[in-house]
């Protein structure tokens, strides 16, 4: 698309010369300014090209006219604001286009140029193309004067086009008026048909017409318009504003252009993310991204903090959890689409640090931390205190966040049953504190969530003691782990090639990419964990494999060795196009009377506490 649409101009009136009093001179009239056209209007498609995506339409379309094989009817469906007007009006364009130096002389969709007839059927003021609004005119009457003004043949075009916008407000005696009509329409008589719910039109219309199904727009299109209607009103849009508009429109053409012509007069002519992300009444990507970290940290005291901060500023306390429970989506799906990450309406911010949580975070996290911001919207925009409710939602969010996976919950009962005592099985398999771990999977959703709220308090005190000792490096790890720190684990687990590790003192080679302050980071951080000062530095000297590439090679060689196992091969050799795809070890003996020995969730108490818990039983 080299140049934008714009819709031609209506002629200018001639100034009148004013009335003048008896002895004066008259007041030359001035002229009217010309009436402001919304950009919606002002850049509306005018040829097939300037469709955006709606590719595979234009191309049936184009088809269509090339090859003479023109339907007697069009059913155009799909969301507001995607072009389904524009489209019937370029479609009555195309049938009647006559090129005032005569090289058409029948239906095309090659239009470069404005044709006789051109301006009156964009501006719908052609007496050969009608368009009717079918919510206004509903009853078998006004299908009936269609039907006895349809026999007449057009006055100046090649076609009578009738545009029937909203078609399925028409009445069920309205519908069946047409069928006849539809079926067997004269020579000279096309139908374009537009409507927002195709369920309600009946299916002996649908038979009748050819349908399309007008996507949402991407928003990377709706992204690139913006900015080229932007240049064209010399207006300058910041990308990172423009992609909150194309977010904001859901994939609507007219939305779009709507909401930047707001931010251009709420902006005083510039468009900038800050004023756009305050017209639309959202909150700073970043802050929701530092909220959801202390969230899935088990930070509640941060959490509230920025909540407070937030709704201080103005932001609304339903608006900032839905961005939350947007960010948890892109999270997810950066974790499961490799290429999630090119989406044009994410921002640099949620591009790069939404990447780094997906490394770090479970799907089951990540799964439970949506379950329960969809349950609690609703309890948000229906509490007589927002605020309040997002608080407690957020409570909630945090102690979820802590709570145990089966494995920890077994491995937890195993060291119990080996005779070890608590204080030394909190120290050594969970440096945050087993004991709330246990008491969460002990009991019931509700009783757990109460109870872990004064051990949680009591563990960081705990694990600040300085007899705390971690012997291997992989006890670091565990321990960011266990602190939801979540971005310092994964760079500990990829960015790491370890050259010396003993009790206080760290010695490191960075992995290419790395953060240069990760010496830093770590050391302040087992400093606040432990009690005492660590010695964390930078060496020049190789390292051994970081912790993700040797669990990658183990994988690599388990099943290496499983698919050269006999009875492996009997399988695949029995089973053509089957393939190994993941080896598993078998729960032992201990592990299994371990499970059983856990007491079951209960539903009631599940529901009461408002967290989906069924995985447990489902892993157990």
């Amino acid at each position: 698309m080299t140049d934008l649409p714009k819709a031609p101009s209506e002629p200018d009136e001639a100034p009148q010369e004013g009335l003048a009093l008896p002895g004066l001179a008259p007041v030359a009239a001035s002229s009217p300014s010309p009436a402001y056209r919304v950009l919606a209007r002002k850049y509306r498609p005018l040829r097939f090209e300037d469709l955006i995506g709606q590719e595979a339409m234009v191309r049936t379309l184009s088809n269509a006219f090339a090859t003479g094989r023109i339907p007697q009817a069009w059913m155009l469906t799909g969301v507001r604001g995607v072009g389904k007007t524009t489209t019937a009006r370029i479609l009555a364009r195309g049938l009647n286009y006559e090129p005032t130096d005569g090289s058409t002389s029948g239906p095309t969709i090659h239009m470069p140029a404005l044709g006789r007839h051109c301006a009156a059927i964009m501006e719908s003021r052609h007496v050969d193309v009608l368009e009717m609004d079918a919510a206004s005119h509903t009853g078998v009457e006004d299908v009936r004067q269609i039907i006895d003004g349809i026999r007449y043949s057009p006055s100046s075009a090649r076609y009578k086009v009738y545009i029937i916008d909203e078609v399925h407000m028409l009445s069920e005696k309205a519908f069946n008026a047409f069928l006849k009509t539809l079926e067997e329409p004269p020579p000279h008589a096309k139908f374009v048909f537009a409507t927002t719910e195709i369920r309600k039109v009946p299916v002996t219309i649908l038979s009748r017409c050819q349908r399309f199904d007008l996507r949402r727009i991407d928003a990377g299109l709706l992204v690139a318009h913006l900015g080229r209607i932007s240049a064209a009103e010399g207006v300058e849009a910041e990308p990172e504003a423009l992609a909150l508009i194309a977010r904001a429109a859901e994939g609507s053409a007219r939305d779009a252009l709507s909401l930047l012509d707001q931010a251009i007069a709420h902006g005083g002519g510039r468009v900038t993310t800050d004023e756009v992300r305050l017209m639309l009444g959202l909150a700073d990507r970043a802050r929701i991204i530092d909220l959801f970290e202390a969230v899935m940290r088990g930070d509640i005291a941060t959490a509230l903090a920025e909540l407070t901060a937030q709704y201080d500023a103005g932001a609304d306390p339903y608006v900032v959890l839905n961005d939350l429970a947007s960010f948890s989506h892109v999270v997810t799906r950066l974790k499961l689409v490799p290429g999630a990450a090119d989406d044009a309406a994410l921002t640099e911010a949620e591009r790069r640090r939404g990447t780094e949580l997906a490394a770090g975070l479970s799907l089951r996290a990540l799964s439970r931390n949506w379950q329960i911001l969809i349950k609690g919207l609703p309890e948000v925009q229906q509490a007589s205190r927002p605020i309040a409710a997002a608080e407690m939602l957020l409570v909630r969010l945090a102690y979820a966040a802590d709570l145990p996976t089966p494995d920890e919950a077994l491995r937890a009962l195993r060291d119990a049953q080996q005779g070890q005592s608590s204080q030394s099985g909190s120290a050594s398999a969970s440096p945050g504190g087993s004991a709330p771990r246990l008491s969460i999977a002990g009991g019931t959703g509700a009783a757990a969530a109460a109870d872990a709220g004064p051990r949680r308090d009591i563990a960081p005190a705990r694990a600040a003691e300085p007899q705390m000792r971690l012997a291997r490096f992989e006890d670091i790890v565990a321990l960011a782990g266990e602190k939801r720190d979540i971005v310092l684990k994964r760079a500990l687990e990829q960015d790491v090639h370890l050259v010396h590790f003993e009790d206080g003192h760290i010695e490191f080679t960075l992995a290419e990419g790395g953060s240069r302050t990760l010496a830093g980071d770590l050391g302040r951080a087992l400093q606040q964990w432990t009690g005492r000062r660590w010695m964390v530095a930078l060496s020049s000297k190789p390292g051994a494999p970081t912790l993700y590439e040797t669990m990658k090679a183990r994988e690599a060689e388990r099943r290496s060795g499983a698919e050269g196992h006999p009875l492996v091969q009997a399988a695949l050799s029995r089973f053509p196009g089957a393939a190994v795809v993941d080896v598993r070890d078998r729960v032992d003996e201990e592990s299994a009377e371990a499970a059983q020995a856990i007491e079951p969730v209960s539903d009631d108490d599940a529901l009461a506490s408002g967290e989906d818990l069924s995985y447990l039983d489902e892993d157990l």
